[in-house]
């Protein structure tokens, strides 16, 4: 069952939108204002956010940007995430998908239209999901690393971050130092070899027909082939 969070302050539209959404099969959780959405997005695991951009207590824009930074965990870092708000001149909508929104849908709105653009960017986010290697599939969202549908390993969330960060720029050679400022920060005092530590225990999740993939560049990096 597929995770979604509501942020919206008007409680009679999120009660509204909240049962429909469960109807269709989705566990929803509400907050009505950045300060909730911060902490659920801190303490929960979800699949989609579905933003207002004003809120009593702040702009959804910015709890959009901390979100895509990874200030609350890093496992919600690339979670898809909407915007639906009666905010709809082109400043704003520009400034919504600059941000990284997969939909910026205006209010008032036809409730059809928004469950088929939710069904959308779930299913598009699904399919960009799976990385298919040779006898294995990496699920970017579970953690996991399938053989033959079966469950064989977990990858730690730091650790799939810099697969995917590899995979995404090949076939460019990826600095320690870009890795190190994209995934880890320097609030957690890492160092180069944080990241080879990384790179080893990836190598040993592929397994050894994938494990060559990921090269490393002498004094400057890795590279995903």
């Amino acid at each position: 069952m597929k995770s979604l969070l509501l942020v919206e302050d008007d409680r009679t539209l999120a009660e509204t939108l909240s049962e429909r959404l469960q109807k269709e099969g989705y566990a929803v959780e509400w907050a009505d204002s950045a300060k909730s959405a911060s902490q659920r997005l801190a303490d929960h695991r979800f699949d989609l956010v579905i933003f207002d951009v004003g809120l009593p207590d702040g702009s959804g824009f910015d709890v959009a940007k901390k979100l895509r930074a990874g200030e609350f965990t890093a496992m919600n870092r690339s979670a898809p995430f909407v915007f639906l708000t009666a905010m709809t001149s082109a400043e704003y909508r520009l400034e919504g998908y600059e941000l990284g929104a997969e939909e910026y849908i205006p209010k008032p709105f036809h409730l059809k239209e928004l469950l088929l653009r939710v069904k959308h960017v779930l299913e598009n986010h699904s399919s960009k999901a799976v990385l298919q290697l040779e006898d294995r599939e990496i699920d970017w969202d579970a953690l996991e690393v399938r053989v033959g549908g079966e469950v064989v390993e977990r990858i730690q969330i730091r650790d799939a971050m810099l697969l995917r960060l590899l995979v995404t720029r090949s076939p460019a050679v990826v600095s320690r130092d870009e890795i190190l400022d994209k995934i880890w920060g320097e609030s957690n005092f890492p160092s180069s070899r944080t990241v080879d530590n990384a790179v080893v225990r990836l190598r040993q999740v592929l397994g050894e027909k994938s494990a060559a993939r990921i090269r490393s560049v002498r004094s400057v990096g890795y590279q995903w082939e």
